[in-house]
Parts: structure tokens; sequence; C-alpha cells
């Protein structure tokens, strides 16, 4: 369990991250899409985790290219990546500012290009620091959000190719709709996306790193880990996740145990009303067990009266509205349960398991928002 530093005092609420499950599920995702490359996408300070472990572990076991969303991450990717002396390429895979780009060029990180406003900037930047600055072709193939039109992109990959002190080694694109297997928007974006990548291809431009796939695309459309793609990206999968739609073709395991305490156990009886709203009443006398998380901590109010934790070896629901520091779970049939014993939120207990795949099923949202969402005072702990 840990403690605050110096003060003897144990968390109430920790997260404990199995680095030896992350390795393992880095290990099956490489086996599955090989020969293609892996990026692992460890943006959001590895989605709130704690980027350092997760780099460290996942470089020891081979990986030389990770994404992030901007360049504090980046930088920050870097530090731990220099410190474990791993030569590995950090990419910014959303967008680049003006700004930004001076220090990005400088650092060596791997840019986007999103326009050629944008291309000239970098090799300007780049030109000025007497380098060359590596970048990707960002395609907007459907998603809507960031980078080339699909009618803009050759003409632009054309210009930009044209700018010196650019080594255009990737182009990529992203999919909104990858969780559906049966979407055939999806297979309309690869089409469209090969179609560039083969225009390209007959004008003598070429790229060493093509890229579509995220970890729904792996499981649901392996043409995207195919030839022409010759990489593919990887974030939730690696956590042991999967989108609550589509294929599970990945046989990953759960790498977070969300764990925290027993506060208080009372018998209450037959009437008593719990919590805010009075949403749970007991039908009958009940053993009631308050334990020390509520949504503060990353609880999904969705959890609400129907949510399970694991204490003493047993499943618990929960009942009554789950607050900010706190929730209420019946206890009848653990025996002995008292204050300070352990309870798992998330996590494995025995051959029965609780995801946050299931939180993300109750909350009508994905695993990733379930991930992200765990509070600032939860204690991230390294096992495995």
């Amino acid at each position: 369990m840990a403690k605050v530093s110096g003060s003897g005092l144990k968390r109430r609420v920790r997260v404990e991250i199995d680095l030896g499950a992350l390795v393992r599920n880095y290990a099956k995702i490489v086996e599955h899409v090989k020969p293609m490359r892996v990026l692992c996408v460890l943006k959001a300070n590895a989605y709130g985790l704690g980027v350092g472990p997760y780099a460290e572990a996942l470089a020891k076991a081979g990986c030389r290219d990770f994404g992030v969303a901007e360049p504090f991450e980046a930088l920050e990717l870097l530090s731990v990546l220099r410190r474990g002396k791993c030569a590995a390429d950090v990419q910014i895979l959303s967008s680049i500012l003006p700004d930004e780009i001076a220090p990005m060029v400088k650092a060596g990180v791997i840019l986007p290009v999103t326009d050629l406003a944008t291309a000239k900037l970098i090799s300007d930047a780049a030109r000025m620091a007497k380098t060359t600055a590596r970048v990707h072709f960002k395609l907007d193939t459907g998603m809507g959000r960031l980078g080339i039109l699909a009618k803009d992109a050759l003409e632009t990959i054309r210009a930009v190719k044209k700018l010196p002190a650019l080594d255009c080694e990737g182009i990529f694109s992203h999919c909104p709709m990858a969780y559906d297997p049966k979407d055939p928007f999806t297979k309309r974006q690869i089409k469209l996306f090969k179609s560039i990548v083969a225009a390209c291809a007959k004008e003598g431009i070429s790229f060493r790193k093509v890229h579509m796939a995220a970890s729904d695309a792996i499981n649901n459309f392996p043409a995207t880990a195919k030839s022409p793609f010759t990489m593919v990206r990887t974030g939730i999968n690696l956590h042991g996740s999967f989108d609550p739609y589509g294929r599970k073709a990945l046989k990953v395991e759960p790498v977070l145990s969300l764990k925290t305490r027993v506060a208080q156990v009372r018998e209450l009886p037959a009437g008593t009303t719990l919590g805010y709203g009075r949403t749970w009443c007991l039908a009958a006398p009940t053993k009631v067990a308050t334990i020390s998380a509520g949504y503060a901590d990353g609880l999904p109010l969705a959890l609400t009266n129907r949510g399970f934790v694991f204490i003493g070896g047993r499943r618990c629901k929960i009942i009554g509205r789950i607050s900010m520091d706190y929730t209420t779970v019946d206890v009848s049939d653990v025996p002995g349960v008292k204050a300070g014993d352990e309870v798992v939120c998330f996590g494995s207990c025995g051959r029965d398991s609780i995801t946050p795949d299931d939180w993300a099923e109750l909350k009508g949202t994905h695993a990733y928002d379930v991930i992200c969402s765990l509070g600032s005072r939860v204690q991230r702990v390294v096992v495995g």
C-alpha cells in the first residue's frame, strides 16, 4: 500500500498498474500485426496513469515508436526515454501550433503536417536550427477534426516535398467509426487513404511509415495492418480494454486494479434510505459498508444502485447514490468485514473480475473515459 511521503499515512484509494501485464499486451499486439511497427500512444500522461513507468517498460520490451498529443507531453516522454538511454521516436499525432514548432524541431520530435503553411514554418525552423525535421502528413479522410482534406492531399504533398530541411517520412489518418466492424464508412476511408498513397507512389513519392489503424481498427479492420500500411497505433488495448462495440481480436489482459478501504460497517434497519436523493431504501435490516471512494476518485455516478465492488472475496452491490468521497454497499454476505478492509473497485478477485470496460458499459461510454477520470488523489502504484 502506497504511503504519503514523510507522513506514514496510507492513501485511501490507489490504482495498481501491472507492468508485467502491460508488456505482455504489447507483445501480443506486436505478434498480431507483424511485420507492422507498433506505435504506443501515451498521451495525457499515459491517460493519467504516469508516463514514466509505461514508457520505461515498453521501451525495454522493444517499443521504438511513441505517440503523444502536444509538446509538453513530447518533452516529458523524451526525458524519460533519454534517462533510460533508449533511442526511440516520439511523435505528435494531433497538431502543432506556430510558436511550438521551433522548440519541437530542436528536440527532434516528429511533427504532423496538417497544411502547407505549417509545413513551411517547420521547414524554416529546421533551416534555422541547421537540422532536418521529420514530419508525417496528417490526412483528414473523414474524421472531420484536423488535417489535410483528401481532395487537397496530393497537391499539398507535392508542394511540401519541395521544401528544404524536411524528411517527409510518414503519412497517416484516423477513423471515427472503426469500433464498428460492419461500418461502411471506415471501409471507404481505408480505400480513399490507400488511393492517395498509390497516387503518391505513381509520382515517385514514398513513405517509410504509413498508418491509419488505432486500437479499434486493429481489432475490426485487419486491412489496416497490411500493405501499403507499415505501422499501427495502439493505446487502450495496451491497458487490456476495448471499445464496448466490435470485435476483441486481441487477447489482451487487464492492466489496472482500483482499490480502496472500508470506512465503516453498520447494521441499518429496514426503511433506512441511503445517500443523496434517497435513491435506495432498505427493504429489510441490512449490513451496509461505507467505502472510502466516490466520484472524485473516478467511480462513475452511473454505478449508483447498479454497480458492484469486491470485499472479502465477494461481489457486493452498490446501494445508494455515489457521492464525491464515499459509496455505500451491501455487505450482508461478507462475514467479519470491518473498517480498513480492502475493497477492489475494479480488478480481479479469484476467477471473477470487474473491469473498466464493465464500468464504461454502465456509464454508456468507453474505457478511455473511465481511466482518464481517476482522480488526482488516487495513488498510482506500479506492481508486477
